[in-house]
């Protein structure tokens, strides 16, 4: 699992690292990184944004072939992939940002469990003798195991630090480091003891339930009287911060810290988004352009069989000879005639023309 950290970790290591050159303290600088990350983010928000004012557009199509193949699944489904695909929308756009996440906290992870790798940029063999005489102080011999060895590293350090006095600057760049914010260690797990480091997972839980409750209000708007839709959000209401909550009691302080700071932002970003590009309001707009465009169409296309019918019938006349315009034009005479007076019907001939 250790290897999959590290490949996120590394390219977030390097923007953490560049956010705390800039800002020598860590809290601000995990501020920043979060910043930066979130901003990140924000044009895959506006495409999902617009996938779903664009699905909004489309939703009464579905509804109608849902309702027309209730009973065939299969057929169902088949026109919906159609429908997909004449309107260029992908069903599981939408779940991009979140999916996203997951990497990052990984990344994350790994930056504020070695940050003698990621923020002090101390080399790898200097890390390795640094954890053998570690190992002696605290007197644990699967030290080089851990994974959270370099953060152990440093409890050493600040506990005996002439220890590692023969590592260079090793002892200054350590001791430079202060990995908390207050009285906030950040590289500490919290846990249900009554201390500060509770406030992260509630801090978290309250967050994520600001963040679902702007949410939920987007997607009610947007799905009008869907009551499965509006069903499906209450859940997420709930089931998102229960998410978090249990997040940031498994993982450091500072990952939880990151979660906080990210739920206020991506709450601030739905508030706009959805201020700036409601999906209900863009697609009735849409939907009105939609239907106007469709009575042009229709009235485009009367005027042209009109046009059509009309020339037709010039062309008609043109192609027949005055003869055969004489002959039709007394053929109708006498059947009217054979109708009004009983009598048989007679063909016109051409001795009948030459009269």
């Amino acid at each position: 699992m250790a290897w999959l950290y590290s490949i996120f970790g590394y390219p977030l290591g390097w923007v953490m690292w560049a956010c705390f050159k800039v800002i020598p303290i860590y809290g601000v600088a995990l501020l920043l990184f979060t910043i930066i990350v979130r901003a990140c983010l924000v044009p895959l928000s506006i495409k999902q944004q617009k996938s779903m004012v664009k699905m909004q557009i489309f939703k009464p199509r579905m509804d109608e072939i849902q309702k027309k193949y209730a009973n065939n699944k299969e057929k169902m489904n088949e026109e919906m992939m159609k429908l997909y695909q004449e309107e260029n929308y992908n069903p599981m756009s939408g779940c991009l940002p979140m999916a996203i996440q997951m990497p990052i906290l990984f990344g994350l992870y790994d930056v504020i469990q070695r940050p003698l790798t990621h923020l002090l940029r101390v080399a790898g063999p200097t890390i390795e003798s640094a954890t053998e005489i570690a190992a002696g102080l605290l007197n644990n011999a699967n030290l080089a195991k851990d994974y959270s060895r370099q953060i152990r590293i440093i409890d050493a350090v600040n506990q005996n630090p002439d220890a590692f006095s023969g590592l260079g600057d090793f002892v200054q760049k350590v001791q430079s480091l202060d990995l908390s914010i207050g009285p906030i260690d950040l590289t500490q797990q919290p846990t249900f003891a009554l201390n500060i480091l509770l406030l992260i997972p509630i801090l978290s839980f309250l967050t994520s339930v600001l963040v679902s409750w702007v949410s939920m209000r987007q997607s009610a708007a947007a799905a009008g009287d869907n009551a499965a839709a509006a069903g499906m959000s209450k859940g997420m209401m709930l089931m998102m911060p229960l998410m978090s909550a249990w997040i940031s009691f498994v993982v450091p302080a500072g990952l939880g810290v990151y979660w906080v700071i990210s739920n206020l932002l991506m709450a601030l970003q739905t508030f706009l988004l959805n201020r700036y590009m409601n999906p209900a309001k863009l697609a009735a707009k849409a939907q009105a352009e939609y239907e106007a465009k469709k009575e042009a169409d229709r009235q485009a296309k009367i005027e042209a069989k009109k046009r059509a019918r009309e020339r037709g019938e010039k062309d008609i006349d043109a192609a027949l000879s005055q003869k055969e315009i004489n002959r039709i034009k007394l053929a109708e005479a006498r059947k009217r005639d054979a109708e009004k007076y009983g009598e048989v019907y007679k063909e016109v001939t051409d001795d009948d023309l030459k009269a």
